[in-house]
């Protein structure tokens, strides 16, 4: 990539539409512009209502490019859910240089041969991850640009979805003014953020639980091995907390997030708050013992579900250890509470970047590094100063340049 490259991604949530502008600076990201909005048209991570999706991401945009005094033209969408499935492929062509050394076009060619897989016509394929590849049969390469052979072979996971879900979520997108520069699976992106090499390689368990849905995926021998989304999140809690108190639900949310605790042990019985109750004007006071009451159960039942999920995907007796991310994790207690409901080692993980370290952010933030890593686009995909997002987006690459990027991106992720 260029010296100073600009990076846009999309989280598109149950409860936040979140944009985070990183610029990338001689190989190190910088974290420039964060942009949220309250996520309407979202119900449990899919799209119910696109126009008021289109409104929540134009709302998102803006205030990220209020930030940095850009217009954003180009975003990196990210993408998940229960439609989502993964498969292994194996792609094999000849090395095409007279030198046999491999170079790009024999990695696109064999990338592209991965990719021939047949498919139900209700599904797409959204990424293309290599975990090896093999050049005359001499397994274990990470990347083969250089060497020499004469056979070059790839073992790869192919990660599709429903068109229905995924064309839905490029029209929002296309009609909030912005051109889709590449769909990523989150947990792709949460998984370059929040795990290490080694978690990745001994089997490790990464679970985002948002506000209407949780996605666990499990990383072993260095890749993704399988992925599932469970329709229960933070939304949950709130609504339990606006039963339990008998109170509105944006004032159980205002509640959960300044006086909201998972674990009873750890909750306070002289921090007190006062509750209107629904249907009058009456006020109740409660503790914050009264109020982490409400919440353990709810989250015991979460990672109680989360863990019998990896135990149906059959990796109970393979998992050395979990790690949490998303908004629904920031609760104090959390961490306590998931290490006795999990039985294993558990940490929380949290980007590493001024004004995003939130684990609600690691999907957004982990986006970025996963373009900057395997992407090798250049251009800005922003107008500085632009007048108008009325005006056509074209305007801030040449023609042509979006299929480009596109194809791109199809070939090397």
């Amino acid at each position: 990539m260029s010296s100073n490259d600009i990076i846009v991604s999309l989280d598109i949530g149950t409860s936040k539409v979140r944009a985070i502008i990183g610029e990338m600076n001689n190989g190190a990201i910088n974290i420039i512009g964060v942009g949220s909005a309250d996520s309407e048209g979202i119900r449990k991570g899919a799209i119910v209502d696109i126009d008021q999706t289109v409104q929540s991401i134009r709302a998102a945009v803006e205030h990220a490019e209020r930030m940095v005094g850009i217009q954003i033209s180009d975003v990196y969408v990210g993408i998940q859910g229960n439609h989502i499935a993964l498969q292994t492929n194996h792609g094999v062509v000849a090395v095409s240089n007279e030198d046999r050394e491999i170079g790009e076009e024999d990695i696109e060619r064999v990338l592209q041969a991965a990719k021939v897989v047949a498919l139900p016509p209700e599904r797409e394929i959204i990424n293309l991850v290599p975990k090896q590849y093999l050049v005359d049969g001499l397994e274990g390469i990470s990347d083969p640009r250089g060497m020499i052979g004469v056979r070059l072979e790839v073992e790869a996971t192919i990660v599709t979805g429903t068109k229905t879900a995924i064309h839905n979520l490029m029209r929002c997108v296309e009609k909030a003014g912005l051109r889709i520069s590449g769909v990523i699976l989150l947990s792709l992106a949460s998984g370059m953020m929040s795990l290490t090499k080694d978690e990745r390689m001994i089997g490790t368990v990464l679970t985002d639980i948002g506000a209407g849905s949780c996605t666990i995926a499990i990383y072993d021998q260095g890749g993704l091995s399988a992925v599932s989304t469970l329709p229960i999140g933070g939304e949950f809690v709130t609504n339990d907390i606006a039963y339990g108190l008998r109170t509105q639900s944006d004032q159980a949310e205002k509640f959960k997030l300044k006086y909201g605790c998972a674990n009873i042990a750890d909750a306070a019985e002289d921090v007190r708050f006062k509750v209107t109750r629904m249907g009058s004007n009456l006020e109740k006071e409660f503790s914050q013992r009264d109020l982490a009451s409400i919440i353990e159960p709810r989250m015991q039942e979460i990672f109680h579900l989360i863990r019998q999920e990896v135990r149906r995907l059959g990796y109970g007796d393979k998992v050395n250890g979990y790690v949490l991310t998303g908004g629904a994790v920031a609760l104090p207690g959390t961490l306590a509470l998931a290490q006795a409901e999990l039985e294993a080692s558990v940490r929380i993980a949290l980007p590493d970047y001024i004004g995003v370290k939130d684990s609600a952010f690691s999907s957004g933030v982990g986006m970025i590094q996963y373009v900057s890593k395997y992407m090798g686009v250049r251009g800005a995909g922003v107008v500085k100063k632009a007048a108008s997002r009325k005006a056509s987006p074209a305007a801030s690459t040449k023609p042509g340049m979006f299929e480009r990027i596109k194809n791109m991106f199809n070939e090397f992720i």
